[in-house]
């Protein structure tokens, strides 16, 4: 069973995710590739899936989006799990609730076994001007919220239904 985990991302902390989540599968004894959706060309040689994207004004990256739709009567055969990066703070501050905006309609496209949120990181130095006036105007707390003890429970449970 070979898995491709792959994710869109713009600043590189949700590409990051992925790379927890293939490393988690492999010391599990999943064989596991790691593949930004960005410059995903091929979906050939691969069992099951893990696609994730970071999340913007509520929605996955066009990448990401786009990656799913093209893909979509190859993965609705086979496994695929969704995850979504986005939401800062530290866990007992208030986020938004329940899932993005299109991932109803992405976990449906696919039939996915699951979805996850995860908390995303922001680093105001990686950001450009649009972005800062953003992150000002809903005051978009910095720093790094991912839960990596989550991340890896995540792989965890795709593991264990994968052997």
């Amino acid at each position: 069973m070979r898995v491709l985990v792959t994710a869109a991302s713009r600043h590189g902390a949700t590409h990051e995710i992925a790379d927890a989540i293939a490393a988690g599968l492999e010391r599990r004894g999943v064989d596991a590739a790691v593949q930004p959706a960005e410059e995903l060309t091929s979906l050939d040689g691969y069992d099951a899936f893990v696609i994730g994207s970071a999340v913007y004004v509520g929605r996955w990256l066009d990448a990401a989006r786009e990656l799913v739709e093209e893909h979509r009567s190859r993965l609705t055969r086979s496994p695929v799990w969704l995850f979504s990066s986005g939401p800062l703070g530290p866990p007992d501050a208030l986020k938004p609730e329940g899932d993005p905006v299109d991932v109803a309609g992405l976990i449906d496209t696919v039939q996915a076994v699951d979805h996850r949120v995860f908390a995303g990181r922001l680093d105001r130095k990686l950001l450009g001007f649009g972005e800062k006036a953003v992150v000002i105007a809903v005051r978009a707390p910095e720093g790094d919220f991912r839960d990596w003890h989550a991340i890896d429970a995540f792989a965890g449970e795709i593991a264990a239904k994968l052997t």
